[in-house]
């Protein structure tokens, strides 16, 4: 996020710091025996999300439910063991970067995330957009407009990864030529 900029555009939020440094930062700051490699480290204008990979289990199991079974204990064992630890490093991210820290782990097929924010949006819709939220809560998939929303926000998410990721980089590459531009102060 670029500081200090006052032109048009949707996406800026200038009153926020700079996270550009901030997975390099997490990856001093955590635990060198946390994870396997490096966490994923994703970030938004309100959270910083901190999802690790940990050890393989080594035992055998009868079936991949048995399997699931012991990779969520496994998880739940780690957010327990480390409690205070990532509360602490929380603490500190949330005061350096002004944002919410949330944590999750991963490890086989199993991925669990803890600590998230739901932040409300505001949008305004017309008649056929309401329609269609309407129509899935009529038929059950949504209990509300709200959570029909964002069922459809998600949907399309998995669907246009690579769209939106394409618009990321260039609404990236405009935050750059901006920064390079005259200052119009």
């Amino acid at each position: 996020m670029r500081h200090g900029w006052r032109g048009r555009g949707g996406w800026q939020q200038a009153d926020v710091p700079d996270v550009d440094d901030a997975p390099a930062w997490l990856s001093g700051r955590l635990p060198d025996d946390w994870f396997v490699g490096e966490p994923e480290i994703t970030i938004d204008r309100e959270e910083i999300l901190i999802v690790g990979e940990l050890p393989q289990l080594t035992g055998d199991y009868a079936d991949d439910a048995a399997r699931s079974a012991a990779e969520s204990g496994r998880i739940s064992r780690f957010r327990e063991d480390t409690r205070e630890a990532r509360i602490e490093i929380a603490r500190q991210a949330e005061h350096r970067y002004r944002r919410k820290v949330a944590w999750g782990a991963r490890i086989g097929g199993t991925k669990e995330l803890f600590t998230t924010l739901s932040v409300p949006v505001m949008t305004r819709l017309r008649q056929p957009e309401r329609q269609v939220l309407d129509t899935l809560v009529a038929a059950g998939v949504a209990r509300s407009r709200s959570e029909a929303l964002a069922w459809a926000v998600k949907l399309v998410g998995q669907h246009a990864e690579q769209w939106l990721t394409e618009l990321r980089e260039a609404m990236s590459t405009v935050d750059d030529l901006r920064a390079k531009g005259p200052d119009l102060a």
